[in-house]
């Protein structure tokens, strides 16, 4: 188990290592957008999938919210591999699932701007246990099986 956890802590960081290296290599904005897109929909995939667009949607937004937030890492890369932001990542599981065309649609339309969930920072499944903490978030939309809180 321990070892388990050794290597998926590993991988995330070979992971975070190559994003950022794509973006300081001075690659031309598509190709690094094209990086962020395609990290943005695996979360998508490992943390929504079977959730509808709109709610597919909404998770990428949440963490391009956090992006723009002074609470969170200023980058894309950052955000998601924040320590223990991510169940999916925390585990490797967004290296497992392979993004579907929803998924990336989904992280195009966030990186452009769509926000069902008007600026939320936080989502999680109810139906899931979670820290009794994120219970103390306002909840302002909910999605499919998710709620999303400011």
């Amino acid at each position: 188990m321990r070892r388990t956890k050794l290597v998926i802590a590993l991988v995330t960081l070979c992971a975070a290592g190559a994003m950022l290296l794509l973006a300081f290599r001075g690659e031309g904005d598509a190709q690094v957008r094209g990086g962020q897109v395609d990290l943005l929909a695996r979360v998508v995939a490992a943390e929504a999938e079977g959730e509808p667009y709109q709610g597919q949607v909404a998770v990428a937004a949440v963490i391009m919210n956090r992006v723009k937030s002074r609470q969170f890492p200023n980058t894309l890369s950052g955000v998601v591999f924040q320590p223990h932001a991510f169940e999916s990542v925390t585990n490797g599981l967004i290296w497992r699932r392979s993004p579907s065309s929803a998924a990336y649609a989904a992280a195009r339309d966030a990186i452009n701007g769509y926000d069902p969930t008007y600026g939320c920072l936080f989502f999680w499944n109810p139906s899931k246990p979670v820290s009794g903490w994120i219970w103390s978030r306002q909840i302002a939309v909910r999605i499919g099986s998710h709620v999303f809180a400011r």
